[in-house]
């Protein structure tokens, strides 16, 4: 995908999401995040958008921590909201192209910018998707080429950190695959950060499948995986240990 839609995509789903906080009410609870209530929500992701601007405005190459979210609610918790999203927007389009900050996992075609603009798009829309079940009624739909791009982030860039908690003592092989599209992945599980590859596995021993953006929201833990096949251990090795 290119740089200009990932930034469209995270300029309407940052308005889609106060939109649906606004129905909701600060007092919902989100189905996904037990602990949470929507003013929690926007707390949260507020916070990653000012903080997502900061890294790249400032050109920082040094890890930069998440702050604490602000102890604001009301209308002022939603005008911050608000403004933070605009202000993301703004820096990402405003940015030069070859800006060098820091990443937190490899950046793709050695673009710190199109990382950002990545990765952001994908935690609006996640976060999107959490606003819209608090507050009821059918969600927003996943374009397909963003849900895969989106799962092809998942494995490849969140679960080859050495944070991912994804181990195996033995190794092990999951296959993930779309069903209205070509796109498959082989994760390779072992003691270390599980390695995955684009394409098939010939030796899966379980597999995660279903539409790309119902598997999108499975793999980020918001609904069921639509068809599991093999081995119930691996598949609920990962369902245990995937989220993020």
């Amino acid at each position: 995908m290119e740089t200009a839609e990932f930034l469209e995509i995270l300029d309407r789903e940052g308005r889609l999401l106060a939109a649906a906080a606004a129905e909701a009410g600060l007092d919902a609870p989100v189905p996904a995040c037990p602990e949470w209530q929507v003013r929690d929500l926007l707390r949260h992701t507020g916070t990653i958008h000012r903080w997502a601007a900061g890294v790249v405005g400032d050109a920082g190459t040094s890890p930069r921590p998440v702050p604490e979210p602000p102890d604001i609610d009301g209308t002022e918790l939603t005008d911050w909201y608000r403004d933070g999203h605009r202000r993301l927007v703004g820096t990402l389009r405003d940015a030069p192209q070859d800006v060098s900050c820091w990443t937190f996992h490899p950046a793709p075609v050695a673009s710190p910018l199109a990382f950002w603009l990545r990765r952001q798009a994908h935690e609006t829309t996640v976060h999107r998707y959490d606003a819209e079940a608090a507050r009821g009624g059918p969600a927003t739909p996943v374009g397909t080429g963003f849900a895969v791009d989106g799962i092809d982030e998942l494995l490849r860039g969140f679960h080859a950190r050495s944070r991912s908690r994804v181990r195996s003592e033995h190794p092990r092989v999951l296959g993930v695959r779309t069903m209205d599209t070509d796109a498959a992945w082989t994760v390779r599980l072992s003691e270390g950060p599980p390695v995955t590859e684009p394409g098939a596995p010939r030796d899966a021993m379980a597999e995660l499948a279903g539409p790309a953006d119902q598997l999108y929201l499975a793999l980020w833990n918001r609904v069921p995986v639509p068809k599991v096949i093999g081995d119930p251990a691996l598949v609920n090795l990962w369902l245990t240990n995937s989220g993020i």
